[in-house]
């Protein structure tokens, strides 16, 4: 079987592309990937030079080079994660997540469905998506696969978009499709623009720890190599047609996870207690902040028996010890050198 999964040099993908080279040797992986900011190949060093493992470097608007690429190796299954994905990059430039998140995965579904041409025995387009597309909860409820969609961020409408389409070509052409909504991840190699990464990085260099508004906006966090052994269940397990919503069960306000964040960093450094707390410094909110996400995860343990494997203080723990003896990557982020990693083999 050839598998082409998207974005698998970024966070979540890495985790996965790692896990289903090892894990199926018998399968061929493509990693497609455009190298962005967030596209990060030392991500996956470790697997390199595995005989069922390619890397493609590539841009999914692209719409010839996608369809060159589809008629060329002739997959079987898309595993979809490629996607601007920072909220607040898509306030100021919301253009570029259309671009990416809707127009990218319409270029997927339509090489796809031509090079597949309406033989879809074991065929599959499996996309992973965010439960973002929801909106935002009051201080009770869940969002449930049925929850009506309803975004408020341009990064979260790009993505219901980009559900809509997966389910109209499922509708319309017959196209073999799986939906995945998750809630945040966090863990090792996330790029540190996001909280977790972003407050380790800074409690290192003693930076303050910016807050939005009250720091009372809440969210469900899940454990990256958690949702891709989820990932991986719902791509050989799941039903087709079907929505899978995946969450950590960790539902946590922003202010009570930065308060257990800088409680374990002041452990781990060395510091006296209260020594990383006195970074947080609150700032001005950004605009259509969603107050709470809490994903019922209850369909994927019940019909494929998913469940996290840590509880977020363990989970916490494993990731800022995989910083704190990763020091060289997180550099390599921060200052851009990242990119000059395979810069002149794939320019």
């Amino acid at each position: 079987m050839k598998i082409l999964i998207t974005g698998g040099a970024g966070f979540i993908g890495s985790h996965l592309v790692r896990l289903f080279v090892t894990k199926y040797p018998q399968y061929s992986i493509f990693n497609l990937d455009a190298l962005t900011y967030a596209g990060n190949l030392e991500n996956l060093k470790d697997i390199e030079g595995t005989q069922n493992y390619n890397f493609v470097k590539g841009d999914i608007t692209d719409q010839d080079f996608i369809n060159t690429l589809f008629k060329t190796h002739q997959f079987d299954a898309v595993i979809h994660l490629a996607a601007e994905s920072h909220v607040d990059r898509s306030i100021t430039d919301p253009l570029a997540f259309a671009k990416t998140n809707i127009l990218g995965t319409l270029n997927l579904l339509n090489a796809a469905k031509e090079t597949w041409k309406g033989n879809f025995k074991n065929k599959l387009f499996y996309h992973v998506s965010t439960d973002e597309v929801y909106g935002t909860l009051g201080d009770t409820g869940l969002f449930t696969e049925t929850t009506a969609y309803d975004p408020n961020s341009p990064y979260s409408a790009s993505k219901a978009s980009s559900d809509h389409f997966v389910r109209a070509y499922g509708e319309t052409y017959g196209l073999p499709y799986v939906i995945s909504n998750c809630s945040n991840n966090y863990g090792p190699n996330q790029f540190p623009e996001k909280l977790i990464p972003l407050f380790i990085n800074n409690i290192i260099h003693e930076k303050l720890l910016p807050v939005y508004g009250d720091g009372n906006y809440t969210r469900d966090w899940l454990y990256v190599i958690d949702h891709a052994k989820a990932i991986d269940l719902i791509f050989h397990k799941g039903k087709l047609k079907e929505t899978y919503n995946i969450g950590g069960f960790n539902e946590w306000k922003n202010i009570d996870l930065v308060a257990l964040l800088c409680l374990q960093m002041d452990e781990k450094l060395g510091l006296s207690k209260g020594s990383s707390e006195k970074l947080i410094t609150y700032v001005k909110d950004r605009p259509g902040h969603d107050l709470r996400y809490a994903i019922d995860a209850s369909k994927i343990n019940k019909e494929l028996g998913w469940k996290p494997s840590v509880t977020f203080e363990e989970g916490l723990s494993k990731t800022i010890d995989w910083y704190l003896g990763n020091t060289k990557w997180l550099e390599h982020v921060t200052s851009g050198e990242y990119q000059k990693y395979y810069q002149k083999q794939y320019e």
